[in-house]
């Protein structure tokens, strides 16, 4: 099979077409053929050297597809209520970028209604990001206010649908008015362009002072201090990337006197029982909303798999609103 694989870490042009021997799947999983891959930040980060995959993944990036299971474990596919044939998108630890992956059944999930395999490649990291942790980590409950860092990225866009379906108030920040733009467009009632504002003051302005109950945040470093400052009494702080740098000093008075919770996550390394928890939450609670026209997928640039570089350069630019996917020819 033809696969992306790092041939040394570093820049883009280091991510070259290769062969590789199809994998064979073993107990609890299956063979999907492969018809899209989505792009995210971990696969940029791996492909510098900053990310290596958890023991046991495939050293092939590439954290989400959609395809067609080929073969399998019959009998866990039985209890999935799943089939051969049958299109899925799955998040995976590893090995997306590939025209055949091997994929733990628990972690794959039809594809909800009439999406193509595009649109359903660029839902399992977010949609499985956002949920286990604004949801179930953070807690966030109908009539609370979210505030999430970068909008507009493929974890924005997820955050901003999953949060206004499930009745909470939404404040974003993003980079550019254009940026902005698209979150209002989303659903989020409140854009805050963190170029030109403070985006601490305005979520205070915003919140009459109240503060946000839940910020998710993928910047961390000195936005700590500024997110501390504009939180809700009893509110949950949730760090998902240090794109901002790993160190931060922020005041304790406020945490201690707002009873404020400080926590974080990454997903990939996470065990399959674990990951199959969210994809049971996916898809009895948010999977319906689909064809509820409450959630769609984002998708701002396709490339086939060959320019695989061309779509990290996207990446790394931040130039995109929304989720990036790279496709193979059947």
């Amino acid at each position: 099979m033809r696969v992306v694989e790092i041939s040394s870490f570093g820049a883009p042009d280091v991510l070259r077409l290769a062969e590789r021997p199809v994998p064979m799947p073993g107990a609890g999983e299956v063979l999907v053929r492969v018809s899209a891959s989505g792009v995210n930040r971990p696969d940029v980060l791996q492909r510098k050297g900053y990310y290596a995959p958890p023991p046991g993944a495939s050293d092939i990036p590439g954290l989400e597809l959609a395809g067609v299971i080929e073969s399998g474990d019959a009998d866990a596919l039985a209890r999935a209520g799943l089939q051969l044939g049958q299109r899925v998108c799955a998040l995976v630890a590893g090995g997306a970028y590939a025209q055949w992956c091997v994929v733990p059944v628990a972690q794959c999930l039809p594809i909800p209604g009439s999406l193509s395999d595009i649109e359903a490649a660029s839902l399992p990291e977010t949609f499985f990001t956002v949920w286990s942790n604004v949801f179930d980590r953070g807690g966030l409950q109908s009539g609370e206010t979210l505030l999430v860092q970068g909008g507009g990225s493929g974890i924005g866009v997820t955050a901003i649908q999953l949060a206004r379906a499930f009745g909470a108030t939404v404040i974003v920040t993003a980079g550019s008015d254009e940026k902005c733009a698209v979150c209002l467009s989303l659903g989020a009632q409140h854009a805050i362009n963190y170029r030109s504002q403070d985006f601490g003051a305005e979520v205070l302005r915003i919140t009459e002072g109240r503060g946000a109950d839940v910020v998710l945040d993928m910047v961390a470093g000195d936005y700590v201090a500024r997110e501390v400052a504009c939180m809700a009494e009893d509110g949950r702080l949730v760090i998902i990337a240090v794109q901002g740098g790993t160190s931060a000093q922020f005041d304790a008075g406020l945490v201690l006197r707002r009873r404020l919770v400080i926590t974080g996550s990454t997903l990939r390394a996470r065990p399959v029982a674990f990951k199959a928890a969210i994809a049971d939450s996916l898809r009895s609670k948010v999977w319906p909303l689909f064809a509820a026209g409450k959630v769609a997928p984002v998708v701002h640039s396709t490339f086939p798999a060959t320019q695989a570089a061309e779509a990290h350069a996207l990446m790394e630019s931040s130039q995109h609103a929304g989720k990036i996917v790279l496709t193979w020819e059947p």
